[in-house]
């Protein structure tokens, strides 16, 4: 059976519902599908910076979600091999586009907030994409059920393993040699944390506790794992066990966090980027298909902007679509003049997807590169190394704000165009 759409969308995560719920607040509907039965909660929070609050205000759920979540006054680094007291930065300098506000995400009260505000019917689940093939000025977007959907733009923000990045010739995301431990801790009472970010380096580890609310605290840990570790990343109990064990020297409250957390909330995955210069010479966008998130930037997690490029992605996106979109014809024509139309349209759409693209492009690429150095050189071990982290890690508040201090302008379209 085939069905036809205007959008539709490949993935309902953070780039996928911000891109649809921009559309929407732009007066333009589209189809959001999802290949797992529910919205997906896999990885349980993420930190949010002021260009992810940003974003989250332009579509209209920020203050709600700023209700639910602590806002983190600053970061605390300690290093394990330095002997030097901790380092406190604030982390709420103001930059050039205006306050910072960092908080920790839940990333299922997210996902909710997107999908209360779309209308219904917008996400499909069970919805697996199996392959994508061209028809004319449309896609033809095939599903593992048989079905078949055309659409006039097609837009992949279907994670790492993403369909519709491969169909534009990208590679699959290459392996750091790291992996990381995530969990998620939640007290009866409170936990005693302050809104602070705390995170510890040293003996080629990097761990970090950071408070959601009063009550939960999310976690990680990071390493390059050797091939006895195996066995560790796919059991809990061995994870949990594991990470108590690297972590024996850190303070009691923290280890009390990770003594506190359930076995179903901890989570391994090995750590995975794009090559920066596939996103410079690589096609984000071709004809009317484009990608977003970490279809389009998969990157290490250690400047916390993964999840906060990909609310970026959906507002740029949901603007470059709707620009042209809106000044498109919709009267009716005649038959003679379809093809016509059909032709103007896809070109109109085209060069939209390529202004999101030349947008998000060095951005993109920035921060897939900086997160990696910053990675690379906070789970160093060598003597030269440890003494460059050490002297680096009182400067990564002001890096980590630097790089959410970014304008990725507004959910609006020119007065013309509407």
């Amino acid at each position: 059976m085939e069905t036809v759409e205007d959008i539709v969308i490949v993935g309902a995560g953070i780039a996928g519902l911000t891109t649809s719920l921009g559309l929407h607040r732009l007066g333009i509907r589209s189809l959001v599908l999802e290949s797992s039965e529910s919205l997906r909660v896999t990885g349980f929070a993420f930190t949010t910076w002021s260009n992810a609050w940003r974003a989250l205000d332009a579509v209209g759920i920020g203050d709600s979600l700023r209700q639910q979540h602590l806002q983190i006054q600053g970061i605390v680094v300690t290093s394990s091999t330095s002997g030097q007291p901790s380092s406190e930065r604030s982390l709420k300098a103001k930059g050039k586009h205006g306050e910072n506000e960092t908080r920790c995400m839940r990333r299922k009260l997210l996902l909710e907030a997107l999908e209360k505000e779309l209308p219904s019917g917008t996400i499909r689940f069970s919805s697996k994409v199996v392959s994508v093939e061209e028809s004319g000025y449309f896609k033809l977007v095939h599903l593992d059920d048989g079905s078949i959907i055309k659409t006039k733009v097609l837009i992949g923000c279907d994670g790492v393993n993403s369909v519709v990045a491969k169909w534009l010739g990208f590679k699959k995301p290459a392996f750091v040699g790291r992996s990381s431990i995530r969990g998620y801790s939640e007290f009866k009472d409170s936990h005693g944390f302050g809104p602070r970010f705390l995170q510890f380096f040293g003996k080629g580890i990097r761990s970090g506790f950071i408070p959601c609310d009063d009550k939960t605290v999310y976690w990680f840990f990071t390493w390059s794992p050797s091939s006895q570790d195996k066995e560790v990343e796919d059991d809990p109990a061995k994870m949990k066990q594991f990470v108590l064990r690297k972590c024996h020297e850190l303070p009691d409250r923290v280890k009390a966090v990770l003594d506190n957390t359930p076995l179903d909330g901890i989570i391994c995955s090995p750590l995975r980027y794009r090559h920066p210069w596939e996103v410079l010479w690589g096609n984000i966008s071709k004809g009317n298909v484009c990608v977003a998130g970490d279809a389009l930037h998969p990157m290490t997690p250690d400047l916390g902007q993964g999840g906060c490029a990909a609310l970026e992605d959906g507002i740029v996106l949901a603007r470059s679509i709707a620009e042209v979109l809106k000044k498109t014809p919709s009267e009716e024509i005649e038959e003679t003049a379809a093809g016509e139309l059909e032709k103007e349209e896809f070109k109109s759409i085209e060069m939209g997807l390529k202004k999101f693209a030349k947008e998000r492009r060095w951005r993109s690429f920035d921060l897939i590169t900086t997160a990696y150095v910053v990675g690379s050189i906070q789970q160093s071990e060598g003597k030269i190394m440890n003494l460059l982290r050490d002297i680096f890690s009182v400067y990564l508040a002001g890096l980590l704000s630097k790089r959410a201090d970014f304008d990725f302008g507004k959910l609006t379209i020119s007065d013309h165009m509407q």
